[in-house]
């Protein structure tokens, strides 16, 4: 029987060529069907999220010292920023912007939510985490690692949003033991302690890849919120310091540099697992992953690696040191490989940004101070504009542009970060309206935050 191509003008149509081109219509209108479902399908939301990390201690951030080709992998598909910033000057104020979507002061999580006793409060449940923004648009979303937003079980991960939950409440544990800084046993699978053996840092990226590979077939947004490279310093194969109940010792650490950089690069190793899961199962160009640490690190590892880069200060701080952090975020096909972004970022940004991407509506009457990032992601512009403020113990700063003002106590000074990123030379007296204007605007910002404060709860 014979069959010929259409546009031979010897041919002549027969059922064979006619089931061919139906069979091929057919197959075209699948394949369209499958492109514009794909074209369709909502982004996924990959959070991952370094404790103590400085603005200097990833190479593609100018570390010569320490290897993290996974973190920099990110930066060269995708972008870094340069002026990236965690709310907070330490970690649950930051924790609380980020989950949040604005200042940390408006939900009363303002200093360190402490550990001593575990008789203290937690994040207001009525607060909105992005995970409460992005499940009623159909995600499926899961945390796994640091939470430090309240101890107590009904402040749990999965009483705010999240799906699954599995990691730790404190500040800080053991990376064998689990144990955290009072003695107690602290590793919780959903709202219940429930232990297992594992080092930390490869125990979070293991779920998160098994999050994934049971998710895949749906959007999902992990939080990936690792201990690293946090206090107490322990490499994978570094024995245990803390058991549950026993009497708190003062932990002497040796060979800290050595500790310190097996840590980071074993959390650059699980960023590298995670991007492989993705890669394997088809999803890096549905997926958008986000990398950033939750504030600069701490003086102790500042000498040995000069952590913070060319900033001055550390955790706990208000100079750019403190709060500067290093950022990448990859999204291969969305946003242009290799760029480098000197846009001024900030942690809360990140659930605006995410309920834009997945069309995910806000809470009406709900005040939100992040903003849409997606523009400078996908290259298609720049922000308006903004004036930015931290407020931590005794230090407080106004942020326009290039121009910082640092309040501490009743010493006010400026500095043009565009020309001193290190913060050394002080212009308060050679630029009076600058200073004027942006103390001006540091007291309405108080002032407006002061207002809506969601009390925390106990």
């Amino acid at each position: 029987m014979r069959q010929c191509l259409g546009n031979m003008p010897h041919c002549q149509w027969g059922k064979p060529t006619l089931m061919v081109l139906l069979y091929l219509a057919i197959t075209n209108s699948c394949l369209c069907h499958a492109y514009a479902a794909n074209q369709q399908r909502k982004p996924n939301f990959v959070i991952i999220m370094a404790d103590d990390l400085g603005y200097g201690d990833i190479a593609c951030f100018g570390n010569k010292k320490i290897n993290t080709p996974h973190i920099d992998a990110l930066a060269q598909q995708g972008i870094k920023f340069t002026d990236f910033h965690s709310n907070g000057v330490v970690c649950s104020p930051t924790r609380a912007a980020l989950l949040t979507g604005r200042y940390q002061q408006r939900s009363g999580v303002e200093g360190v939510v402490t550990a001593k006793s575990h008789r203290h409060k937690g994040m207001a449940l009525k607060e909105t985490t992005f995970a409460e923004v992005l499940k009623p648009a159909g995600y499926t979303t899961g945390m796994f690692g640091k939470w430090h937003v309240g101890y107590p079980a009904k402040y749990n991960p999965v009483h705010q949003g999240f799906s699954e939950y599995v990691g730790f409440v404190s500040g800080n544990v053991d990376y064998h033991s689990h144990v955290d800084q009072e003695m107690f046993l602290d590793w919780w699978k959903g709202d219940k302690i429930d232990n297992e053996p594992g080092y930390l840092t490869d125990l979070i990226t293991d779920y998160g890849v098994t999050f994934i590979k049971q998710h895949q077939e749906q959007p999902f947004c992990l939080y990936l919120a690792h201990g690293a490279p946090h206090y107490p310093y322990q490499g994978r194969h570094d024995p245990a310091m803390r058991q549950a109940g026993q009497p708190r010792t003062r932990e002497a650490i040796p060979d800290v540099e050595r500790r310190y950089k097996e840590m980071i690069e074993v959390m650059d190793e699980g960023v590298g697992r995670i991007v492989s899961t993705l890669k394997d199962l088809g999803l890096q160009r549905d997926t958008l992953v986000f990398f950033l640490s939750d504030n600069g690190p701490t003086g102790k590892v500042v000498t040995l690696f000069n952590s913070a880069g060319p900033l001055r200060g550390t955790k706990g701080t208000v100079w750019e040191g403190g709060h500067r952090v290093p950022a990448v975020a990859s999204w291969p096909g969305h946003i242009p490989a290799g760029r480098v972004s000197h846009q001024i970022g900030m942690g809360m940004d990140l659930l605006v940004t995410m309920a834009s991407l997945a069309k995910a509506p806000l809470p009406v009457n709900h005040r939100f101070d992040g903003v849409d990032l997606s523009p400078v992601l996908l290259g298609q512009g720049t922000l308006s504009p903004r004036t930015l403020f931290w407020r931590a113990g005794k230090g407080k700063v106004a942020r326009k542009g290039s121009w910082k003002l640092v309040v501490q106590g009743k010493k006010t000074q400026l500095y043009n970060l565009g020309q001193d990123i290190g913060e050394q030379t002080d212009l308060s007296q050679a630029e009076p309206k600058v200073k004027a204007e942006l103390l001006k605007a540091l007291e309405a910002w108080e002032a407006d935050v002061s207002k809506d404060v969601v009390k925390v709860s106990g």
